[in-house]
């Protein structure tokens, strides 16, 4: 793709590197044939190509409108068609550039300003998160169905293993994993103490970054970012081998570290460092099945449809590797048409884009339970709860499911 950006733009790193991606850009449209929001709306400009045509016009210095703004908010960020692209497109650092510009030419209405700054206020702060949802559960029982069902249900955390292995692997928390499925980060911790390995979290980590980044506030993911390395690297400096993710969303944007800090010189090779380091538990596993597989029995386990998360499918190309894990646990995995598509979750798209999200939600779990499952299993905590508030059958993590197994 031939580009003429603008010198205001062109000279800035974040025009530097879209007018790379835009380049690498053939025209094909493969990418419409994978992009949820173009199956629903049919609009060349809500898929992937059309995006990239508004974000070059936009950076060649066309006007931004806020028709401009709705397409590319528009997108969920699902990467789906970065696994399509025969070209290598990174669309999705292309979208997080191109959102960002647009909103600060043409600026947020006063009540899209006011929602994505009380995201930002929100869901990356436990305390304040787990306080409303505290609240939400208390007057759950007085809500209409439809909104209850917004209102997880408390899962309580089985215990933690005591420390006790010279093995080492940091875990992040995260955000709001704590509050909503306590026992994901528990049942990692005891399936990977039973392999000799023992899981703990830095106490002053925190969110990802990945709430504020994809809000366009990237000095404040940024900031995120350089905290969680800080907590981090004194335990790396001592030998812990790994820092372990068990929602596939942070793990997407924990990998992508190195990158969006390249420019700091103070946490530039840090970052990269822990971008390394930076493993989905999946991968762990994976990399231990030889002894996890001698601790598992060949008993059936009952049908469990997986729905694999697009972060970790198109954001880390992970791809079978739970499905087989689940399997040797003596799941029977049932079919899921269209996987690679969206559930619509996509971190704050289930609030911000709500209409569209509700779509996608019931063509997924129609897609999972076609196959009369006992249960659904996922590997990142934002797409539990999506799922969960649209079906009666347990939504869980799939690590839950492998404790149960060894246990």
């Amino acid at each position: 793709m031939q580009t003429n950006l603008v010198d205001s733009i062109k000279h800035t790193a974040a025009g530097q590197e879209a007018e790379a991606i835009l380049r690498a850009c053939v025209h094909c449209g493969f990418c419409t044939a994978t992009c949820p929001t173009y199956q629903l709306l049919g609009n060349e400009l809500d898929s992937p190509r059309g995006r990239i045509y508004l974000i070059k016009q936009m950076l060649e210095g066309a006007e931004v409108t806020e028709k401009t703004l709705l397409h590319l908010d528009r997108c969920l960020t699902c990467r789906s068609c970065e696994t399509t692209c025969p070209s290598g497109v990174r669309y999705g650092r292309l979208v997080d550039i191109g959102r960002a510009i647009a909103e600060e030419k043409i600026g947020r209405s006063p009540w899209q300003a006011v929602q994505r700054r009380l995201l930002r206020a929100v869901l990356p702060r436990p305390a304040i998160f787990n306080s409303l949802l505290t609240l939400g559960r208390l007057f759950r029982p007085l809500l209409p169905g439809a909104l209850a069902k917004e209102v997880p249900i408390a899962r309580p955390a089985k215990p933690w293993p005591t420390a006790r292995h010279a093995r080492t692997m940091l875990v992040l928390e995260g955000c709001v994993q704590p509050g909503l499925a306590p026992n994901t980060n528990a049942a990692a911790a005891r399936v990977l103490d039973r392999l000799g390995i023992t899981l703990f979290s830095a106490e002053k980590a925190g969110c990802c970054g990945a709430v504020s980044y994809h809000l366009n506030a990237h000095a404040e993911g940024l900031d995120y970012m350089r905290r969680n390395i800080d907590a981090w690297w004194p335990y790396l400096e001592q030998g812990t081998e790994a820092v372990v993710m068990t929602a596939s969303g942070c793990g997407a944007m924990v990998k992508e570290y190195g990158h969006l800090l390249r420019d700091d010189p103070a946490y530039a090779g840090k970052a990269a460092r822990i971008s390394g380091l930076t493993r989905d538990l999946s991968e762990i596993l994976a990399a231990e099945k030889d002894g996890l597989f001698c601790l598992l029995s060949p008993a059936p386990r009952g049908k469990v449809a997986f729905h694999s998360p697009c972060t970790l499918q198109h954001g880390q190309r992970i791809v079978g590797v739970i499905e087989e894990l689940l399997t040797r646990a003596g799941y029977e995995l049932t079919p899921v048409a269209d996987k690679h598509l969206c559930c619509g979750s996509a971190g704050t798209y289930s609030i911000l884009q709500k209409e569209l999200s509700q779509q996608l939600l019931r063509n997924k779990l129609d897609a999972l339970q076609s196959g009369s499952p006992a249960q659904i299993a996922s590997a990142n905590i934002g797409c539990q709860a999506h799922l969960q508030s649209g079906t009666d059958l347990p939504v869980r993590h799939w690590i839950e499911l492998l404790d149960e197994a060894l246990a």
